[in-house]
């Protein structure tokens, strides 16, 4: 069973290990690995400016996402009253068991929660089993963004009823 809980401090190394095994295997796609993989590598740091949520599996972390909220310091091709969601991870061995989809409507309830009409996030094509689970959710593209590391990368939306 799939516990989702906030963050804690002591959640940290498990957060920051999880996100570097979620994104290994595009090490050989983003023009600078090292540096992508030093960001990536402290994806706990994103608990300075939003909320880190854990998904947990027999007391042990499988996936995380960090929602930032409304007026919350984010990237400009973000507009600033939209709730965001970064770096959605989930383990290699716990994926297709619907963790990404329950951490992300977590972040979409908590949009809902803070008042927000619209719901934003990044991603990119090479996500393959992200974006079709977003545009699933009802996402759908807004804008490009900058290349992260020779990545393209993209904005999507959706919009919340209430």
């Amino acid at each position: 069973m799939t516990i989702l809980r906030d963050f804690q401090q002591g959640d940290t190394m498990q957060v920051n290990a999880l996100a570097l095994d979620a994104f290994e295997q595009f090490k050989d796609v983003y023009l600078d690995w090292p540096a992508f993989q030093a960001k990536i590598g402290n994806m706990s740091a994103l608990a300075d400016v939003g909320e880190i949520i854990v998904a947990e599996v027999g007391g042990q972390i499988v996936g995380a996402v960090a929602y930032i909220g409304p007026s919350a310091p984010k990237a400009n091709f973000f507009r600033p009253e939209w709730p965001i969601m970064r770096m959605l991870v989930v383990a290699p061995n716990s994926r297709g068991l619907g963790i990404g989809r329950a951490l992300a409507e977590e972040c979409i309830h908590r949009a809902q929660r803070d008042g927000a009409s619209v719901f934003a996030l990044h991603t990119s094509k090479l996500m393959e089993v992200a974006m079709p689970m977003y545009q699933r959710m009802g996402f759908s593209w807004v804008s490009h963004t900058p290349e992260i590391h020779g990545v393209e990368y993209s904005v999507y939306v959706k919009e919340l009823n209430g």
